[in-house]
């Protein structure tokens, strides 16, 4: 099983969004089976961070995170989703 954390800044909005289009995209390809998505607050991300495999942000993540992170900001403005679910793709070999 894959684990993706998406994080925003209340762990709430946007997050909950970018989860929602993330998991229709991956569902849309077939990939959704073996992934797991998780919410969490931006300030959450160093204690959970590691226990992840791909971090999707809506906001700025702190460098000191050592589990790759991607943009999610596509999902929330609709430009380039295709694009960052095809990175998503990649970065997890799913």
């Amino acid at each position: 099983m894959v684990k993706i954390l998406v994080a925003c800044g209340t762990g709430i909005c946007t997050s909950t969004m970018a989860a929602d289009k993330l998991k229709k995209e991956l569902e849309k390809r077939g990939k959704a089976n073996n992934v797991s998505i998780t919410q969490c607050k931006v300030a959450e991300l160093s204690s959970k961070a590691a226990d992840y495999d791909l971090i999707v942000a809506t906001t700025q993540v702190s460098s000191k995170i050592s589990t790759p992170v991607i943009s999610g900001l596509p999902f929330l403005t609709g430009v380039g989703i295709d694009k960052v679910v095809d990175e998503v793709v990649e970065k997890l070999n799913l």
